[in-house]
């Protein structure tokens, strides 16, 4: 009997789209659901996406592979780049180790200490070297990569002599997804990129399209050319129908850009706006250039160019006619603080991008929502 894209197929979607995986153990009713719905599903994911569906007897996993790297990609709670070079020396660390070993943190901070050389090499003397590994490690264990059997990883941070006993997974063999070619062959990040794209053998333009509406904040229009949004302007009804009929979410194309939105917004992954107060002034922010637009003259493509002293002034302004309502947090916060708070959750949004320390991009995505205090609210 021939299974359609149902609601079922939908969440089933949906589910492999926002987690990483979906482990067996911890999530039966997920893993069923995605089993359930595994041919129509794998079929769609194929043939829009271009992307491979794993199904493991203990695991199922969408391979996530995006069109372009974007910072907020990364993994949240790491917070510089030793982080993710602690990550991979604990991944290369569990390669010669079998599933269910068990071994000391001891163990591994030896091992990473005698491989790591040059001027990036790891001193675990120095404070900041044991809280990167402390965050590594505590990624690893809520993806279950490792588990903790004893000890306490925290303690590590005031005492390096802390001792914590691990175990591996069976996921840990799995956690790093295989290249079309040998990783040696490739000589930046985008070669790897590049390579992906090899192994597509038709309808590229589909899957890039699909993938950058699905996995970013909204895809945008960089040159009057682009031949990425051209295909949405073109293909625009099908493409609503398509992702309607395959999602819970709405196809909204506008001059310079395009997004998915949900009607009735599952809070269990990230909607903007969010429950943060920053995104509240993110709203504001939109606000005021919408009300003082002849002030601004946008580029072609929609964005506004402006000095990081322009936009500090125009905080400033917010803070002194809007900040009565905001959280004590920002309202005690000076000037730099807010712009750097400000600056980091519209870049994660794709609301603005910053390419030079003096200038600042806000990108058309800003303009689409803006916010004001009710009338209620203001007397």
């Amino acid at each position: 009997m021939k299974v359609e894209f149902d609601e079922q197929a939908k969440e089933a979607l949906e589910l492999l789209l926002h987690h990483f995986w979906i482990l067996r153990t911890t999530n039966p009713d997920a893993y069923r659901r995605i089993r359930e719905r595994e041919k129509v599903v794998r079929r769609y994911l194929d043939d829009k996406f271009g992307l491979l569906l794993i199904v493991h007897q203990h695991f199922i996993k969408l391979e996530k592979i995006p069109v372009e790297p974007e910072p907020w990609m990364g993994m949240s709670e790491f917070q510089e780049t030793r982080d993710y070079t602690l990550f991979c020396s604990a991944m290369a660390f569990l390669e010669g180790k079998t599933v269910g070993e068990q071994f000391l943190l001891s163990e591994l901070t030896e091992e990473i200490q005698h491989n790591s050389i040059g001027e990036d090499s790891i001193d675990w003397t120095i404070y900041t070297h044991r809280k990167s590994l402390i965050r590594a490690l505590k990624a690893m264990t809520t993806l279950k990569i490792l588990v903790t059997v004893d000890g306490a990883l925290h303690q590590f941070d005031t005492d390096q002599q802390q001792e914590v006993l691990y175990e591996t997974t069976v996921y840990s063999k799995y956690f790093i997804r295989s290249f079309p070619e040998d990783l040696t062959s490739f000589s930046n990040w985008k070669d790897v990129l590049a390579s992906e794209w090899g192994t597509q053998q038709e309808d590229e333009r589909r899957k890039r399209v699909y993938r950058k509406l699905f996995f970013s904040p909204n895809l945008q229009r960089i040159a009057l050319d682009d031949p990425d949004f051209a295909y949405i302007r073109t293909f625009r009804n099908h493409l609503q129908e398509d992702i309607e009929a395959h999602s819970h979410y709405q196809l909204r194309v506008f001059k310079n850009t395009a997004l998915l939105t949900a009607a009735d917004p599952d809070y269990r992954y990230d909607y903007f706006p969010d429950a943060k107060a920053v995104t509240d002034i993110v709203l504001q922010v939109s606000m005021y250039l919408a009300k003082n637009r002849s002030d601004f003259t946008p580029l072609e493509t929609g964005e506004l160019l402006l000095t990081m002293g322009d936009f500090e002034r125009l905080l400033a302004d917010l803070k002194v006619h809007q900040g009565f309502g905001w959280s004590k947090e920002y309202r005690e916060t000076s000037l730099e603080g807010l712009r750097k708070e400000m600056i980091y959750t519209m870049e994660s949004w794709m609301m603005a991008k910053q390419t030079e320390p003096a200038l600042i991009y806000l990108q058309p995505l800003l303009g689409l929502l803006a916010g004001s205090y009710p009338k209620e609210f203001i007397e």
